[in-house]
């Protein structure tokens, strides 16, 4: 006991220089004989015990501060600006750069949104002014071939030389093995059965059936169809039938007579239906058999676009017919 009571006094003694918190800590405990750890002070503390240490100059500081507040705001630099506000508009310049710019941009984004919305309805009508025009020039188109077509018809049935009546396509036949148009003229037009139908081309066919108000005309290249013709050069006669798909085929044209690709083929006028003389064809093929050559024609007429005809009522006689046959 009296040990550990020299061993307080000498610890009294020697803490004299030291703070008493840290000489109770360094007793030793009589039981474990360990020194007790000194307790360290936490943040808050710290920086209240340097705050209270340093009180004069924190004082000090903020007295300067407040001067140099006050002595910004009452001098002035350049045309009388307070030097306060020359240092709040610098530090806000970039700021307000800034700010400026971000505006700048969404208005700039916003007029282009909106041209491009005004650009985009402005193409939209040209569009559909261009559509209206392109319209507008098909039909005038359309018009012109129609006035030339017709003009053309105007011609050949003035000078033909014999009686025609005008007619417009208005049917054709739907099936493959059958070339066949119905037009908008009929027995009260007077037509008959076995009227040539002709273009300013040449002859698209014969009327094989008529009814009140129309008739059906059988194509020249209709596997049914026939007529009488012979070759403009050499005058060598044939009979002309129908051979399908567009073209006609020329038969009892011998071997020994010369056929060439190209020669033009006429009507003869010995089948008492087609007046002699008409354009028929060009034979596109010429090749010997065995007695009568395969003599292939192609029309000169564009059956397959047939709009309008000439319906051949009356023969030509006289001076007349000589002009007809060419």
């Amino acid at each position: 006991m009296s040990k550990f009571v020299s061993q307080v006094r000498q610890g009294t003694h020697g803490a004299e220089s030291r703070p008493a918190h840290e000489t109770l800590l360094e007793l030793r405990s009589p039981l474990t004989a360990r020194p007790v750890p000194p307790r360290v002070p936490e943040g808050p503390e710290v920086v209240q015990a340097f705050i209270s240490r340093h009180r004069p100059f924190f004082i000090l500081l903020a007295v300067l501060m407040a001067q140099l507040v006050l002595l910004s705001v009452q001098v002035t630099r350049d045309r009388n600006v307070p030097l306060a506000k020359v240092w709040a508009v610098s530090a806000l310049e970039p700021v307000e750069r800034i700010l400026r710019g971000v505006s700048d941009g969404v208005a700039g984004a916003w007029v282009a949104v909106r041209d491009l919305g005004h650009t985009q309805q402005m193409e939209r009508e040209l569009n559909a002014r261009l559509a209206a025009d392109e319209a507008q020039i098909r039909e005038l188109s359309a018009q012109s071939s129609e006035n030339a077509r017709l003009r053309l018809l105007l011609d050949f049935k003035t000078h033909a030389g014999y009686s025609t009546l005008a007619a417009e396509v208005i049917g054709s036949s739907p099936g493959e093995n059958s070339d066949t148009i119905l037009i908008d003229k009929g027995a009260d037009a007077g037509l008959l059965t076995d009227f040539p139908v002709v273009t300013p081309d040449g002859v698209a066919g014969k009327i094989v059936a008529v009814y009140p108000h129309s008739a059906q005309v059988l194509l020249i290249t209709d596997p049914a169809a026939g007529a009488g013709v012979l070759l403009e050069q050499s005058r060598v006669q044939g009979v002309l039938k129908g051979a399908g798909r567009g073209l006609c085929r020329l038969d009892y044209v011998m071997n020994d007579n010369a056929v060439s690709s190209g020669d033009k083929v006429v009507t003869s006028g010995m089948d008492r239906v087609f007046p002699k003389g008409l354009p028929v064809g060009t034979v596109v093929e010429a090749k010997d058999g065995n007695i009568y050559k395969n003599v292939i024609v192609k029309p000169l007429v564009p059956l397959n676009k047939l709009e309008s005809v000439l319906v051949v009522a009356s023969k030509p006689s006289g001076p007349d017919e000589a002009q007809a046959r060419h």
